[in-house]
């Protein structure tokens, strides 16, 4: 299948009076984590330095991600004419950034990369879906509706080399399970805190606290039970446990309740 381009985007019918000034502020944010994924794909070659196969694959998704940040920041760009897409771009990367130096995986095996990276896809998946939903700017309802595609792809992509890997490396449910715990638990960590401090906060210096909570009061926000439901479904088929039934409830259930907790906490904390 032949992949979307930035031509494409019908950017001829963006409508400023559809713009939310929070929703914007989110989408720079996402613009600069986007873009990263040239980094992430170096890392990856280097986990997987003896698979040219999955190289190749590594480096496709990159480049479908790094278009994911440019077509954000050119919407960015238009709903606030003084965005600097490039200046931001280089504040974030100044200030945050991965290890590349690395010969084996973060996660302790091959498997435990492959289960991170369907966590990661899961989150990128459920939360363009529901930033497609809260929006009623046309051209951004697009653009969020093809990287959620993208993303779901590329789960499903990470998913079929899991399953090649796990064959080989026999990781334990219970390993998988603490690696999709341990990628959950850094949903808060300063990737996000630094894109969304780097992309609205020229000038200012880094506060973790601040910038965190300020990033997740508006992007938990958006979701719905739904997107929860949907993206615990692929968490649990990632972790090797049933992706339905009354498991997925009751985990969609707990989620829900602490976003609008969360949200709650955040929104009185800000007044």
């Amino acid at each position: 299948m032949k992949h979307w381009t930035l031509e494409q985007i019908p950017w001829t019918r963006f409508d400023p009076t559809r713009v939310g000034p929070e929703i914007v502020k989110l989408v720079k944010a996402a613009a600069m984590v986007e873009f990263n994924g040239g980094d992430y794909a170096t890392y990856l070659r280097r986990v997987f330095a003896d698979d040219a196969e999955f190289q190749v694959v590594a480096d496709r998704w990159a480049l479908e991600e790094v278009q994911h940040g440019q077509a954000l920041a050119a919407w960015a760009k238009l709903a606030d004419p003084s965005f600097d897409f490039d200046a931001s771009f280089k504040r974030f990367t100044d200030g945050y950034s991965i290890d590349l130096d690395v010969e084996k995986s973060v996660r302790g095996s091959r498997s435990g990369e492959l289960v991170a990276r369907c966590i990661v896809e899961t989150g990128t998946s459920s939360y363009y879906a529901a930033l497609m939903e809260a929006t009623d700017e046309p051209v951004l309802k697009q653009i969020c509706r093809n990287i959620a595609a993208d993303e779901l792809r590329h789960y499903k992509l990470f998913y079929t080399y899991l399953q090649r890997y796990l064959e080989r490396e026999g990781l334990t449910g219970w390993r998988r399970l603490k690696v999709t715990l341990s990628r959950i638990g850094e949903s808060e960590d300063d990737e996000l805190a630094y894109a969304y401090f780097a992309a609205n906060h020229p000038g200012e210096t880094y506060d973790r606290k601040r910038y965190t909570r300020a990033y997740a009061r508006r992007a938990y926000a958006v979701y719905r039970r739904h997107h929860i439901e949907r993206g615990m479904a692929m968490m649990l088929k990632a972790t090797g446990l049933s992706p339905t039934g009354r498991l997925n409830r009751w985990l969609t259930s707990i989620a829900c309740r602490f976003m609008q907790f969360r949200v709650r906490r955040l929104d009185a904390a800000n007044a």
